[in-house]
């Protein structure tokens, strides 16, 4: 099976030979194509159309024909739709045959409810950093139970390394990881595995280098909006057509060319559109049309808690899933006690605010973030189905947009370190664990960029303004090697003995979610879970299901065991699902420090 996704723009090769290159660049006045390789190069001109696209084509070009436009005569540019970039975004682009690589068929996708998510960096996740020695990691993976890997982005960004969310050419893997073969046969090699793979793609801005869109596409960018990198994406504004088109297509060639089976778009509270259809109700759409019945699952990161976009099972036009931000900040302040920035929603009356995200999802639904970290609590929204959000106790946000990049389990008690992972994989959401916590990595994983210049400089300082209430001297350099390399979990712990340990753990409780949790997610009920304080620091929780049967976590967040009446006890012959710090001679009627324990039975009153 040979797949291509057809679009209309970027070269794309001709039946009878030769290849035909297409640039939409209305603020153009000349285009011309250069064919590199030689000396200097070799031009070819272009013809315009009343909409601005730009088109001309080579009857000897190839793949693997080296070509840039030259816009006005003079700037010479990558082809933004370029397939692949093998000097990176300010060297010339290359043109590829996606029918080059034969794919297995056998391959039919899984289920969302089957979902357990590793979110993984191809550059720090292995000492090559390349899609290749990460493909070799896979079985690692499945042995610990994880049925899907998320990697970040890995459009053609500028620099050596960096974290992906700044890239400009996002159809071209980055050349560092390798090429596109590269990526397709990780894909593939996951898929041989049973492993589901997903892309984070960024559809809320350029990266600051090597974007030339500007120049020669000015209507790529808003007139009279802004986001937190510049002016906005125009998804709404005139011209904006062929931008929504750039986007969606981007979208569907993932899924089509390379078979991903799932997307996470970055950041989309900082899209802004005011059509009447909604750039992502469009993608969705197309995304689920072009799929052919796999099983594609959309994924947003909405840091403004927006639901509207969310439904229980897969539909053209909505998302499968949203990260739950609510859930790491809750543990993370009811853990730590840490209450500065974004945390500062989370310190009054925290563990009744953990109480609602068991039970309702969010805590703060549709509540946008202000400058300074605080929410613009609105009206509460009605609970959400617990199976559309991903909760995770790490992510590459969480760690690295802290100034040392320190993991959760560096920053709580000891005896506390594996509970946040353990609470994420076991409540009825889509649960998520970040590359290095199956094995409890201790490394950070810190801000890093390899920029240059002015740009550099601009980075180092405003991160010292960031976090200007530390000492400044001691913050790790963004843009230096040394922080990128501090930032890889090192596999080699994952066999010393608490390795093992927190390995051993980590793969029971997901056996315990494939049996007990993963086979009840479509009888789950919405609005119906509840939940009760016990002391300063238990909570007790019910998940209800439609034949009357409910899953039961009881958990102690205190370092003393808590004494608990006889009333708040689950059920006496409740079938036990996982338990940890929960010795079996633990006396009835006491929660043990840091103990968590979950059972499975039929619906009591509490």
């Amino acid at each position: 099976m040979r797949c291509q996704h057809d679009m209309p723009f970027g070269a794309r090769l001709d039946a009878a030979g030769g290849v035909t290159f297409r640039l939409w660049a209305p603020g153009a006045n000349s285009a011309e194509l250069a064919i590199e390789g030689a000396a200097r190069p070799e031009l070819h001109p272009a013809e315009a159309d009343a909409q601005g696209w730009w088109e001309c084509t080579v009857a000897h070009a190839t793949a693997g024909t080296l070509y840039r436009w030259r816009i006005d005569g003079k700037l010479m540019v990558p082809d933004p739709a370029s397939r692949q970039n093998p000097e990176g975004p300010n060297g010339p682009s290359c043109v590829v045959d996606p029918k080059q690589f034969e794919w297995d068929s056998a391959w039919s996708g899984r289920p969302w409810h089957e979902t357990v998510l590793y979110e993984l960096h191809v550059g720090s996740f292995t000492p090559e950093g390349t899609f290749a020695a990460a493909a070799q990691r896979l079985q690692s993976l499945v042995e610990v139970g994880i049925t899907a890997v998320e990697l970040m982005p890995v459009a053609t960004f500028g620099g050596r390394f960096g974290w992906g969310y700044d890239g400009v050419l996002p159809f071209a893997p980055h050349p560092a990881y390798g090429t596109p073969d590269d990526l397709k046969r990780f894909v593939q090699h996951a898929h041989k595995l049973g492993l589901m793979v997903f892309l984070d793609v960024v559809y809320n801005h350029f990266g600051p280098e090597g974007n030339y869109l500007g120049a020669y596409a000015p209507e790529f960018f808003s007139k009279t909006k802004s986001s937190p990198w510049g002016a906005a994406i125009n998804f709404d504004g005139p011209g904006s057509a062929p931008v929504r088109e750039f986007f969606i297509h981007n979208a569907v060639y993932w899924i089509q060319e390379y078979r991903f089976d799932g997307l996470r778009l970055d950041a989309v509270h900082a899209i802004s559109d005011d059509s009447e259809v909604h750039v992502l109700q469009q993608l969705s759409q197309r995304v689920r049309s072009t799929a052919h019945g796999r099983p594609v699952h959309l994924v947003l990161e909405n840091e403004d808690n927006g639901y509207e976009h969310l439904a229980p099972e897969p539909l053209a036009g909505r998302y499968d899933g949203q990260w739950n931000d609510d859930f790491h900040h809750i543990l993370h302040v009811a853990l730590t006690g840490e209450t500065q920035r974004y945390y500062h929603d989370y310190g009054q009356d925290t563990m009744d605010l953990l109480e609602r995200c068991l039970t309702h999802g969010m805590i703060f639904e549709g509540a946008r973030r202000k400058e300074g970290g605080a929410r613009e609590v609105v009206a509460p929204a009605p609970a959400q189905p617990l199976s559309a959000l991903v909760n995770f106790a790490h992510n590459h946000d969480q760690i690295g947009n802290r100034a040392r990049g320190e993991r959760l389990r560096s920053l709580v008690p000891a005896d506390a370190a594996m509970l946040p992972t353990l609470l994420a994989l076991l409540t009825p959401a889509i649960p998520m664990l970040f590359f290095g916590e199956e094995w409890g990595a201790t490394e950070p994983f810190l801000y890093f960029a390899d920029w240059q210049g002015e740009l550099r400089d601009a980075v180092r300082a405003g991160r010292k303004r960031e976090f200007g209430h530390m000492d400044a001297a001691d913050l790790p350099d963004p843009c230096s090697d040394s922080t990128f390399q501090a930032s890889r979990p090192d596999p080699k712990a994952a066999e010393t003995q608490a390795g093992r340990a927190w390995r051993q753990e980590v793969r029971a409780a997901l056996a315990a979610r494939r049996q007990w949790i993963t086979p009840r997610q479509k009888q789950l009920l919405t609005g119906r879970h509840s939940a009760q304080r016990l002391g300063e620091r238990g909570i007790a929780v019910q998940w209800r299901y439609e034949d009357g049967r409910m899953l039961c976590l009881e958990l102690n967040l205190g370092d003393q065991p808590l004494p608990v009446e006889a009333q708040h006890l689950g059920p006496v012959e409740a079938q036990a699902v996982f338990s940890h710090r929960w010795p079996a001679d633990t006396p009835r009627g006491t929660w043990p420090a840091f103990g968590a324990r979950w059972t499975l039975g039929e619906e009591i009153t509490l």
